[in-house]
């Protein structure tokens, strides 16, 4: 049984790419899989194109960098409301880079956020740029990646 404080998750990937001839090779397999977690809709995944995967699904890398901003977004969304700040828009367009490694593998470096923000024509500016930085310190996923994840927020006023 789960302690207080703990969360659990599950998720199924299953790989959908043999196309009759299973990882013969390199290039012998689709890199297609779906991703399902309980009752949701499925995620159709594959690799990234350089890697021989479909531009039409999305990637590992690619949800990564959605969980990290998605996580970051919720966060402040909740220390904004708690500040009596209003938002009434937020976007992110979110950037990351992975380097390769003379192994073959590689590893994200960094992923900069980038958030537009709109809220009330009253609201404090400073303080709702502010709780960027705390909303970081708080973010599940942010605390559980080895590499950096940079802050650039755009905080629009009455609009």
């Amino acid at each position: 049984m789960p302690q207080k404080g703990e969360h659990n998750y599950s998720a199924t990937v299953v790989w959908t790419g043999n196309s009759g001839e299973g990882t013969k090779n390199y290039r012998a397999f689709s890199r297609d899989h779906e991703i399902t977690c309980g009752d949701k809709p499925v995620i159709a995944g594959s690799a990234d194109p350089a890697f021989l995967g479909d531009s039409s699904r999305y990637n590992p890398e690619e949800l990564l960098l959605s969980s990290l901003s998605a996580c970051h977004m919720l966060w402040y969304l909740h220390l904004c409301a708690d500040a009596g700040i209003t938002v009434s828009s937020y976007e992110d367009n979110a950037e990351g880079r992975m380097i390769e490694t003379k192994s073959g593998g590689g590893h994200f470096d960094k992923v900069t956020l980038k958030p537009i923000v709109s809220i009330g024509e009253n609201d404090d500016s400073e303080l709702a740029t502010s709780l960027h930085e705390k909303a970081h310190s708080l973010c599940f996923i942010a605390n559980s990646v080895n590499f950096e994840v940079a802050c650039e927020a755009d905080i629009r006023c009455g609009q």
